[in-house]
């Protein structure tokens, strides 16, 4: 609000000024553009013009204020470094009565920093146990424009969006719950800030990318199938390999077996023919696979 442009004195007006503020529709003059981005510390150039003969405009601003001038149907309201987030400048005409348009201003600022951790846990994580995930962005503004984007490598797994009205920066907290199974193995999760500040603002929307959370994961053996027959040649391999974390050892069961195996894989030419029972085991669990050896008479046996 004002009370006096180079030495005029509008007290009546002054108590007429909410009744006669409005849009540019309703007061003869036209801004351009209609609304302003501006990055914090930035510039900002805005005209406000008028097709009218009038008594005086001018504009009203913490920063960049034009005082009233009569000769002139266009002013330039002009800041090059725009430090204040509450500023609401806006352009007043004097004609039949007095009239202004505010201009909204839209001041941002990019997180200083963006990070992501897991809530109240330390270690690796274990397969189908849930786990929260915590993204951490300092120093944003404004906070109505951001939005938190959650991605497993380059796949988008959700996003947050926030309510608070706030101008000026602020710490923001988004969290995100995940159940990983083996086929995450190796995945990382990671977390972005983006403010979306519309047409004006600019393009594409700046953001900025927390590191990656490359968090490991235990899982126990698993067998793809739980049993394999193998019809006997010269020579037999059985391969009882199983992916786990942490990595599993072998032990392998038969009746025609005379000493202890630990390796995953058995390759014999003299393997009889019979069950052999191997199974895989770590600190999560273990898990046993049959191999089943038949002769090729066996085999021939069972086709006719």
């Amino acid at each position: 609000m004002f009370h006096h442009f180079f030495g005029f004195v509008y007290l009546s007006a002054v108590s007429q000024l909410v009744s006669r503020t409005g849009t540019q529709a309703e007061c003869p003059v036209q801004l351009n553009p209609q609304r302003v981005v501006v990055r914090y510390n930035g510039s900002v150039e805005v005209n406000c013009s008028t097709l009218i003969t009038h008594k005086g405009m001018g504009w009203e601003a913490i920063e960049g204020a034009v005082p009233m001038t009569r000769d002139k149907i266009m002013i330039t309201w002009r800041v090059s470094h725009l430090t204040e987030w509450d500023i609401e400048p806006f352009c007043y005409i004097n004609h039949e009565e007095q009239c202004q348009v505010q201009l909204p201003v839209t001041i941002y600022k990019t997180p200083d920093s963006v990070s992501i951790s897991i809530v109240d846990h330390r270690g690796p994580m274990i397969e189908g146990r849930q786990y929260e995930l915590q993204c951490d962005v300092h120093d944003v503004a404004p906070v109505q424009y951001l939005t938190v984007k959650w991605y497993k490598g380059q796949t988008l797994l959700n996003q947050n969006t926030f309510t608070e009205d706030s101008k000026t920066p602020v710490n923001e907290t988004a969290t995100l719950l995940i159940r990983p199974d083996r086929a995450d193995d190796g995945a990382q999760y990671s977390c972005e800030a983006e403010l979306e500040l519309g047409a004006e603002g600019p393009q594409p929307p700046p953001k900025r990318t927390s590191g990656s959370l490359n968090n490991e994961l235990y899982y126990k053996p698993k067998h793809s199938s739980s049993t394999e027959t193998i019809i006997k040649n010269d020579e037999v391999t059985l391969n009882c390999t199983v992916k786990a974390n942490p990595a599993p050892t072998y032990t392998w069961h038969s009746e025609h077996l005379k000493e202890e195996i630990s390796s995953s894989v058995l390759q014999s030419s003299t393997l009889s023919p019979g069950n052999y029972t191997c199974t895989a085991t770590n600190s999560l669990g273990s898990e046993s696979k049959v191999f089943i050896i038949k002769s090729t008479a066996q085999s021939l046996f069972c086709t006719l």
